[in-house]
């Protein structure tokens, strides 16, 4: 198997031309990742563009209480734009990054990438897209923290992220360490739901009962 099939299943890969190909070959490392692996630290030098092949890479702050606040995540066919910032401006990394799932990455390293992006218009374009899907985000989230309360936030992260047929496969400690604050918290708010009706619990598992009811919890009519 061409070690590069991975990669240009992805629309920014699959258009390199033949000399393209041969630059991204160069010391192109694929990884495995089980769940709950560290991927990167808070003040570490960044040797590459990470590309999530499959799973799911999470992205997040601690704040100075010690509790985690997910800033993103990295989905398959994305890059990290901390990372590329990091490569661009020689800077350390500035949060943590773990595998939210078993997942497999592509780690091109940093020299490969910046001849790529100067190179390839896919990869410019992959570039800026990943910069302003991460502006938009942390927007929104800026803008939840400040406007939203926890129970709005929860009800949020929630419909979100739960499968299409109503389950959030996680458990309070990973919601909370998700929104920034306690497992304490998160509990009281899941036991008001279950009793409104709107969720039903199970060990590591959520089921939204009443969508439109968990809505509603974010904008009232």
């Amino acid at each position: 198997m061409d070690p590069l099939d991975d990669l240009t299943r992805f629309e920014a890969f699959s258009q390199l031309d033949a000399a393209g190909r041969a630059v991204l070959a160069q010391g192109l490392v694929r990884t495995r990742l089980a769940r709950a692996a560290a991927v990167l630290h808070k003040g570490e030098p960044v040797s590459g563009a990470y590309v999530v092949l499959e799973g799911r890479l999470r992205v997040f702050t601690i704040t100075p209480g010690g509790a985690e606040a997910t800033l993103y995540f990295i989905d398959p066919g994305d890059t990290c734009v901390l990372a590329l910032n990091c490569l661009f401006n020689d800077l350390l990394y500035p949060a943590w990054v773990q595998a939210e799932q078993a997942s497999r990455v592509a780690m091109i390293p940093g020299a490969v990438y910046r001849r790529l992006f100067e190179s390839e218009a896919g990869i410019r374009n992959l570039t800026v897209q990943t910069l302003s899907t991460l502006v938009w985000r942390l927007m929104a989230e800026l803008e939840q923290m400040h406007a939203c309360t926890h129970r709005q936030r929860l009800a949020q992260f929630i419909l979100q992220h739960a499968s299409a047929d109503g389950v959030l496969r996680m458990t309070q400690q990973q919601l909370a360490s998700h929104l920034g604050t306690t497992r304490e918290v998160v509990a009281r708010l899941m036991q008001e739901f279950i009793g409104q009706g709107l969720l039903r619990t199970a060990r590591g598992r959520i089921d939204i009962q009443d969508l439109f009811g968990l809505r509603r919890m974010i904008a009232p009519a």
